[in-house]
């Protein structure tokens, strides 16, 4: 069964064969450092090649379904490179996703120019296809992390952002939050046209852009990683390369040269935000409550 760019395959051992030839196995594999959800491999195949291996339990076997489906999104643009998705499935009790192995190399003269003019492409590209009955949102729901994304279609921007992302988000943070919070966090929720827009026109995004989920290709060569995709304003996957920050300022110069730039998009972005800061607060715990607590003052 095919899914984005790969194949969904009942072993390893399977992938690799059809991928690469029937003769091909797995010589060795190396431990790939840097990911916090999934178990990741350098293989080195019997015919010389390499690939990149993400391993996890079966019961997350869903996870790799929507990368393969996030991946072939942006790749569906034509604007910004992403790697090549073999296969995905189970072997036994684990879940697997086979990729193209990418050699890095330091970033190009230009790559910050380069960054924020793809992305800008990729923000301008038709939308129709990835949702189904509306404007925003995707053809299926997916993950921000380990986090489960909601994206129902709505043909409001705003609608969608409160419904898809901040109020799932708000549920499952309730615990954290005295009675005050809470309020707080309903007036913002009855309010949030006060604050955002309905876009021009709407814009697949990546979804979770922060400094770890770019990186320079063997050319040195800008390309997205990692994956969260959905229809969206374009300003929210702005804004989240501001939170944690790791983007030069030529990024911004080239993006907004391109993309242009709506008035008071600055007073917009923390609201963006939120659904990060929220979102990290459900998965790693309370130091991420003061962010939160401040944002929703901030707004309500």
């Amino acid at each position: 069964m095919n899914c984005g760019d790969g194949v969904v395959y009942k072993s390893l051992n399977e992938a690799i064969s059809m991928t690469f030839g029937s003769t091909v196995t797995i010589e060795n594999r190396q431990v790939v450092h840097g990911g916090d959800a999934n178990d990741a491999y350098a293989l080195m195949l019997s015919d010389g090649k390499r690939a990149f291996l993400k391993e996890n339990t079966a019961s997350n076997a869903d996870f790799f379904r929507a990368e393969a489906e996030d991946v072939a999104a942006i790749g569906d643009t034509d604007t910004l490179r992403v790697p090549t998705i073999h296969a995905y499935g189970t072997d036994g009790n684990r879940a697997f996703l086979l990729m193209e192995y990418i050699e890095r190399k330091g970033p190009c003269k230009d790559f910050w120019d380069k960054l924020g003019c793809g992305l800008a492409m990729m923000h301008k590209a038709d939308t129709s296809k990835y949702v189904n009955d509306g404007k925003y949102g995707f053809k299926s729901n997916n993950y921000i992390g380990a986090g489960k994304q909601k994206n129902t279609p709505k043909e409001s921007w705003i609608e969608f952002f409160s419904e898809c992302r901040l109020r799932p988000q708000f549920k499952l943070a309730e615990a954290y939050f005295d009675m005050d919070v809470i309020k707080a966090a309903d007036r913002l929720m009855d309010h949030l046209d006060r604050f955002l827009f309905e876009p021009e026109f709407p814009s697949l995004l990546h979804g979770d852009l922060w400094a770890g989920n770019f990186m320079s290709d063997e050319n040195g060569e800008p390309m997205l990683i990692d994956p969260a995709v959905y229809v969206g304003c374009s300003e929210a996957d702005i804004a989240m390369t501001e939170l944690f920050g790791g983007f030069d300022k030529r990024f911004y110069v080239a993006y907004f040269d391109s993309m242009g730039k709506v008035q008071g998009y600055e007073d917009r972005r923390d609201l963006y935000n939120l659904y990060h800061l929220l979102n990290h607060l459900n998965l790693f715990g309370i130091a991420y409550l003061p962010a939160v607590v401040r944002t929703i003052r901030e707004f309500e």
